[in-house]
């Protein structure tokens, strides 16, 4: 159900910082707060399920497909990769897995412990890679 919030009722509660920004002007901030491990991690686990699938389902005919969708996955976190080392100047780099466990990191629904953090980020790349060992079981048994 939606309520109906004032405008007074929002300046009760709201709390107004004076920085209009937390990086000084100028200064973008490419890095996704991720440590390179659990991003690696989870390219690691896309790459995993196409070798599971390649070695299952392996057949000459799909040399092609499954090539396009490996260089897909690789430029897909390659780019993002590139871009946190785009500015030469910037001092910024992915958080370290130290600090990472102790901040945790920003999300869209507010600060996230690094446990809910690596399951938000890992949950889907580890369900498709055993949906592919699933399926490469369920294919070896048929046959």
């Amino acid at each position: 159900m939606a309520e109906r919030v004032t405008r007074q009722l929002v300046a009760e509660k709201a709390i107004i910082h004076s920085e209009a920004a937390l990086l000084p002007p100028g200064v973008v901030d490419r890095s996704f707060e991720l440590p390179t491990a659990l991003y690696g991690l989870s390219v690691a686990l896309f790459l995993g399920f196409m070798a599971v699938t390649a070695a299952g389902f392996g057949n000459p005919e799909l040399i092609l497909p499954i090539a396009v969708i490996v260089l897909t996955i690789v430029a897909a976190f390659g780019v993002p990769a590139v871009w946190v080392r785009m500015a030469p100047g910037s001092r910024r780099r992915a958080k370290s897995w130290g600090r990472f466990r102790m901040e945790g990191i920003a999300t869209g629904s507010g600060q996230t412990s690094a446990r809910d953090a690596m399951v938000q980020v890992l949950i889907m790349p580890v369900l498709i890679f055993l949906w592919g060992v699933a399926t490469v079981t369920i294919a070896a048994l048929v046959r």
